[in-house]
């Protein structure tokens, strides 16, 4: 194991200040003009070729250095959620309603400690491009991007990004190569019935009836329909009718989220469910509408890249520190788009498992800023070892 070369103390205090900013101003989707404002300006002044309003919001900073060919990507996440903060914290969100409950706040610092010191160091040769992305949080900023001719006009050789991870220590890195997270996507399912009194049912097409059938008969997609070593998810997670207990309501409406960590198993829970749900419905004598919107693909890590990270991180912390190969996630992650265009890697970093220790996406969550000096130290050796001298 090498000896830590972590971001010193001076500067660690520097970017966990930045990151408190940032958490105090968070921004939604491609709403983020302050944070890459600030972004933009602090790689401006350490030698950055910055480059504003990519796919809307987003930043890439570029910086060359010696004789090199090859280029690697680093991403970082801008956006926060519309989630409103219940902490203490003195750096506890200022605007009412968003804050950041899924730490791009910490992301987007450990990248900006990492680019401070690969800009002082200048230990490669060759080109980093560092990207800022916005609306990762289900607006697909990684797509708004690309379409903008991210990768046309920034190429990468590979491309990594990380995430924090809450359920592990503090600072150990979690890898996996294959599929890591699921796809998601969503469906709208209407039932069409006859409205009509509450006491004379038969006078009725009740669309509740048939609606909740359906919704026991989703269950039994994954158990029946999918190969148990496999993993999928459809979950209905909203089941709107009716506004009266005598009143039988003339349209039901399900809202469902579909996952899944393999691209054909997907085709298949999205043509099963559609199957399913007009059976269903015809069983009842009803009609069905089902609006499907595909969301976040599958994301894959490349097991060259992955394995190349897993081995940096390896050699800076020790065996101990890293999980080689993590399970795989129910959650999903735009970054997924990037990686079915550039080879490269999706990892972990643990944000705390102690009792207590608060899961992402939850009102009370804040990044553990111990993180930053350690991500940014990953960062600058894993472009060290990638772009060598």
């Amino acid at each position: 194991m090498t000896q830590l070369h972590e971001v010193n103390l001076v500067e660690v205090e520097e970017f966990i200040s930045l990151r408190r900013d940032i958490h105090q101003h968070p921004e939604l989707a491609f709403e983020e003009h302050r944070t890459a404002a600030l972004v933009s300006e602090k790689l401006k002044s350490w030698g950055y070729e910055v480059h504003e309003g990519i796919g809307g919001t987003g930043v890439v900073g570029v910086l060359k250095n010696g004789n090199g060919e090859m280029t690697i990507g680093l991403r970082a996440d801008l956006d926060a959620l519309p989630i409103n903060e219940q902490t203490d914290l003195e750096w506890a969100s200022k605007n009412e309603g968003v804050m950041h409950a899924c730490g791009h706040d910490g992301h987007t610092a450990m990248l900006l400690a990492a680019a401070k010191e690969i800009a002082d160091k200048k230990e490669f040769s060759g080109t980093i491009n560092l990207i800022f992305q916005p609306a990762e949080e289900g607006g697909g900023g990684a797509l708004r991007m690309m379409e903008d001719g991210l990768f046309k006009h920034f190429p990468c050789d590979a491309i990594f990004a990380i995430h924090n991870m809450p359920g592990y220590a503090v600072g150990h890195f979690i890898f996996r190569d294959g599929p890591t997270m699921s796809s998601s996507d969503y469906a709208t399912i209407e039932i069409l019935g006859v409205g009509g009194h509450g006491g004379m049912p038969h006078k009725a097409s009740d669309p509740i009836v048939a609606a909740s059938s359906i919704v026991m008969a989703l269950q039994t997609i994954v158990s029946r329909n999918v190969d148990p070593q496999q993993s999928a998810v459809i979950t209905v997670g909203a089941f709107n009718a009716g506004h009266a207990n005598n009143v039988i309501p003339a349209r039901a409406k399900l809202e469902l989220s579909v996952r899944a960590l393999d691209p054909q198993v997907r085709i298949d829970l999205e043509k099963r469910i559609k199957e399913l749900v007009q059976s269903q419905a015809e069983s009842f004598g009803l009609t069905a509408v089902v609006n499907w919107k595909r969301g976040y693909a599958v994301l894959v890590n490349s097991a060259a890249e992955t394995e190349f990270a897993r081995n940096v991180a390896a050699d800076l912390f020790g065996e101990a520190a890293i999980t080689r190969q993590g399970p795989a996630l129910s959650g999903s992650e735009d970054f997924a788009f990037m990686l079915e265009k550039i080879p490269g890697s999706y990892l972990f970093i643990g944000n705390g498992d102690t009792p207590g220790t608060c899961m992402v996406h939850n009102p009370a969550y804040d990044f553990n800023d111990r993180n930053i000096a350690i991500g940014a130290t990953f960062w600058s050796e894993l472009v060290k070892q990638y772009l060598k001298t």
